[in-house]
């Protein structure tokens, strides 16, 4: 966060050409912001901000939070999903109070792919923002949205589910239409059926539940 005071000012030759000083978060006044989608997080304990000898205040919290996604999983596990992260202060109104982004929605995007260096079932793709005014209560607050888009890594669930599905569905044909007996052909369609009943469990605790829309691969 970036901000500024006109009566925070001195001159540095005044002062031992100090420019600058690390002052606690709760001795000038700073904006007040709150993350909309957040459901839980553990807030930060660096409560200090930096103080220019211009005004100008800048502060650095780190927060690790969890966020409310609505997640599509109609082409799960080859889906792509959009999480919104609204900053927004509702303590003030548009007229006293006005956030901006400082940085370029490419320049955020290649901030936050240096960040990101976890290899897991998550590929970071595309990070974007809008700045916009919302009305409650007859009074415009000032929101800036994050919307971050994450593609799903499949192999795993190829190598796990959909791959072993096939193979089963091409035994049972093979099985059904070779030229086995008719003893020899029930006990193999057990075994098909058990191996399938496995992997329907497995793939029940796999797929995602909150989706307005079953996965196709769940359907069939």
């Amino acid at each position: 966060q970036e901000w500024k005071n006109p009566f925070a000012t001195w001159d540095p030759q005044d002062f031992c050409n100090i420019s600058e000083v690390v002052l606690p978060l709760d001795t000038y006044w700073s904006p007040p912001v709150f993350i909309l989608e957040r459901v839980n997080g553990q807030n930060s304990d660096m409560n200090y901000m930096v103080l220019m000898h211009n005004g100008s205040f800048n502060s650095t919290r780190p927060f690790q939070v969890t966020l409310t996604c609505s997640l599509m999983i109609l082409k799960f596990p080859f889906d792509t999903q959009t999480c919104n992260l609204s900053v927004a202060s509702f303590l003030y109104s548009v007229t006293d109070l006005v956030m901006k982004t400082r940085r370029a929605a490419s320049e955020s995007m290649k901030d936050s792919q240096s960040f990101l260096l976890t290899d897991g079932e998550w590929k970071f793709t595309n990070l974007s923002f809008i700045e916009y005014t919302e009305i409650l209560d007859d009074k415009g607050f000032s929101v800036i949205t994050y919307m971050i888009s994450m593609q799903r890594r499949p192999t795993l669930y190829i190598l796990n589910l959909i791959l072993p599905t096939c193979a089963l569905y091409l035994l049972d044909m093979a099985v059904l239409f070779g030229p086995s007996s008719l003893e020899e052909k029930i006990n193999f369609q057990i075994a098909i059926i058990l191996g399938s009943s496995m992997l329907a469990v497995i793939l029940n605790n796999s797929l995602p539940t909150s989706s307005n829309k079953p996965p196709v691969i769940g359907i069939h």
